[in-house]
């Protein structure tokens, strides 16, 4: 069947606004984790690489809800 409500269809300024918000968010977290650089330089190895796997995956908890967001409207998925 074919969707005939415009207003369906219609974009909203959520995604717009969603993708400036994430890039604005990503950047700000980038260059904080790079201050950290000079600080983790002197650990191990080990040490380092676990505390960039940790803090460049820690950002993706958020990010599904922020989806959900630009998408819908709502902060959590739509009852099925």
């Amino acid at each position: 069947m074919i969707d005939t409500d415009i207003d369906a269809r219609r974009p909203t300024w959520r995604k717009p606004v969603g993708i400036l918000g994430l890039l604005l968010v990503l950047g700000v977290y980038a260059m904080l984790v790079a201050q950290l650089g000079g600080m983790l330089s002197t650990w191990p190895v080990l040490a380092q690489t676990l505390v960039y796997l940790v803090l460049g995956t820690i950002w993706l908890l958020p990010l599904r809800r922020f989806l959900i967001w630009m998408e819908t409207g709502r902060w959590s998925a739509p009852a099925s």
